[in-house]
């Protein structure tokens, strides 16, 4: 909705982050919506990157914290908001590219868009009623960014991480050879089975070079395989 867009636009404003990518906004954009629930953060509006999907949108992103409260059957690492800033102030300041990821209002994210990001935010809240309108979760994020600023952070040297464009180069490789050679036996178990096989490769980190080797080596084993068959 552009209202949550503005709300957010402005949340982000009042805790000092300033680029906002739209991953196939559902009423389109720009939107007039937006602008009027953005109070004093239009420029962030103005200035927001749209992208066809949720994939596009992360194509040069090297690592990504996804905001959600429900429980995944998959293997990924959980924090809190302070914590997930904590890291995140110390990424930025070694020159990684994070992304902070919400979901629709009504459905959250999607599980292979959860399975597309590293590390999942959770938000402590009463049971009773779990969830938080995006709004709200940007203002509880943003607050932990500008808490985080007060302090110096040192720049580390951090080990080079390959943009998600080169893991989707990647995966697509491995998903198409793992078809052809009929791995997934049992259709219905595949969505689980490939994510948790994205989910490990990704915490491995690689960088560049090594997904450009990796995707080598598979070459090499599948056309050894073409020619041997």
């Amino acid at each position: 909705m552009g209202e949550n867009i503005g709300a957010v636009a402005r949340a982000m404003s009042n805790f000092g982050l300033s680029e906002l990518r739209l991953a196939a906004p559902r009423d389109g954009w720009p939107n007039p919506k937006a602008s009027e629930m953005a109070a004093g953060a239009e420029y962030i509006i103005d200035a927001a990157k749209v992208y066809p999907d949720f994939t596009a949108a992360t194509h040069d992103i090297q690592l990504a914290y996804a905001t959600t409260a429900r429980e995944r059957d998959m293997e990924k690492r959980v924090v809190e908001p302070a914590e997930a800033m904590t890291e995140i102030k110390s990424q930025t300041a070694s020159g990684r590219k994070v992304a902070l990821v919400f979901g629709p209002e009504r459905s959250g994210l999607e599980n292979d868009e959860i399975g597309w990001c590293d590390t999942l935010i959770t938000i402590p809240t009463a049971v009773e009623n779990r969830s938080l309108n995006i709004a709200q979760s940007a203002v509880i994020l943003g607050y932990e960014w500008l808490c985080q600023q007060d302090g110096d952070t040192i720049a580390r040297e951090l080990p080079e991480i390959a943009p998600r464009e080169e893991w989707q180069g990647l995966f697509s490789q491995l998903e198409s050879y793992l078809d052809a050679a009929d791995y997934f036996r049992v259709a219905h178990k595949k969505p689980v089975m490939w994510q948790n096989l994205q989910n490990m490769l990704l915490r491995s980190g690689f960088s560049s070079q090594e997904v450009r080797t990796f995707r080598g080596m598979l070459r090499a084993l599948w056309e050894r395989r073409i020619g041997g068959s």
